[in-house]
């Protein structure tokens, strides 16, 4: 039987950053100059971030994807008391990487047909652990990867499985996204998933909302970090004690089947053989789109049956934040597990949470953590109150 793994640190950063994890209230904006519903960063988080981009020269043409990995991995590694240099593993990963600096780059490129010296580098996707490493004056080995929606849940995956290995004996792992460019936007909305809210809606994003007729995703902006260390930790915030991953055949370039067949076998191998009755909850993917959200319900239904847990999301709250996602959702069971409250969704019914189960006085042990992206992979990650 293998090991737990503790994380030991985490920390975040989204529109959502400045009120409680937990507080039933959505942190969207919409966004006159790109006529959008947006999940934005507070300006004092943007100010925070300017302060890292004027600290070092070097940083200044950094995209702020990876300046946002650089302020939640600081905090992270502070919040787990790891010293610079002492050889940590790191896996930051992004959907889209350095969104805005590309895009900035290429359009002066269109103009004159020229580029800048350092348009290559700012821009690869491995920019952003290198840099992490940099910031944080670590030697150890360094990976950047992109596998879309769930790219943060791969980065723990990774994580997990250096850790077993006994290649490293801690590991720092993220997902940081800063899209929130017209271009990113007009993508979503060629694929008809962008919420076509007005400004005066009181919930532009109806994420797990069985009843929305049309989808309703809203992009957001930020980054997450966790510390990983393998074995049972004084510190410990929570521990990973399952895992799953899964990738299914396409029907379709950009979503997947109807009940979700990679999300079965993800929560499946997660469980490891738990009887279903032991998860409390699950944190859904749920990005706010009907197949998205119908589908994901469909497999979760298909692996508890009878045994259905408490469901609930964020995405309605902060936005999509892509390739990041995956970390706030993790972000969000830590503070489940540890204030032993559901973040309730004001727009759905308490039976589509399941919300009876709070008052049966049970303690919320074991959350499911779900992720999902284009191509249709998945990852499950199962944790567990210390």
């Amino acid at each position: 039987m293998h090991q737990p793994i503790a994380i030991t640190g985490f920390y975040s950063i989204s529109a959502a950053s400045q009120n409680p994890v937990l507080e039933s209230k959505h942190n969207l904006l919409f966004d006159k100059q790109l006529q959008a519903w947006v999940g934005r960063l507070p300006h004092g988080l943007q100010v925070e971030i300017q302060k890292i981009r004027d600290e070092n020269r070097n940083y200044q043409g950094l995209d702020d994807s990876v300046l946002y990995a650089m302020f939640t991995s600081r905090e992270a590694v502070k919040h787990a008391q790891w010293q610079s240099g002492s050889g940590y593993g790191i896996n930051i990963g992004s959907s889209r990487g350095a969104t805005q600096l590309f895009e900035h780059y290429y359009s002066a490129f269109a103009k004159d047909k020229h580029t800048e010296t350092l348009a290559s580098p700012t821009t690869t996707l491995g920019n952003i652990s290198s840099w992490v490493a940099q910031d944080l004056q670590n030697d150890g080995p360094e990976i950047s990867h992109s596998i879309t929606c769930s790219t943060a849940l791969h980065a723990l995956l990774n994580g997990v499985a250096w850790l077993r290995s006994g290649m490293c004996e801690r590991f720092l792992v993220g997902g940081s996204e800063a899209a929130l460019t017209p271009f990113t936007i007009a993508q979503m909305r060629a694929m008809k998933t962008y919420s076509r809210a007005n400004e005066n809606t009181g919930y532009p994003c109806r994420a797990l909302d069985p009843d929305k007729k049309e989808n309703t995703m809203v992009l957001g902006e930020g980054a997450a970090s966790a510390c990983l260390e393998l074995g049972a930790c004084k510190n410990a915030l929570a521990y990973v004690t399952g895992v799953g991953y899964a990738t299914e055949t396409l029907t379709h370039a950009v979503s997947v089947t109807k009940e979700a067949d990679c999300f079965q076998k993800s929560m499946k191998m997660a469980l490891g053989g738990k009887s279903p009755a032991l998860i409390d909850a699950i944190v859904m993917h749920a990005p706010g789109t009907m197949l998205g959200d119908a589908s994901e319900a469909g497999a979760i239904l298909k692996v508890f049956g009878e045994s259905l847990p408490l469901l609930t999301t964020n995405k309605w709250k902060l936005g999509h934040t892509f390739g990041a996602s995956g970390l706030l959702n993790l972000e969000l069971a830590i503070a489940i597990l540890q204030k032993q409250k559901i973040l309730e969704i004001p727009y759905v019914s308490p039976q589509t949470q399941r919300l009876n189960k709070i008052g049966t006085g049970k303690e919320i042990k074991n959350i499911l953590v779900n992720a999902v992206g284009f191509g249709g992979n998945a990852v499950s990650i199962l944790v567990s109150k210390p």
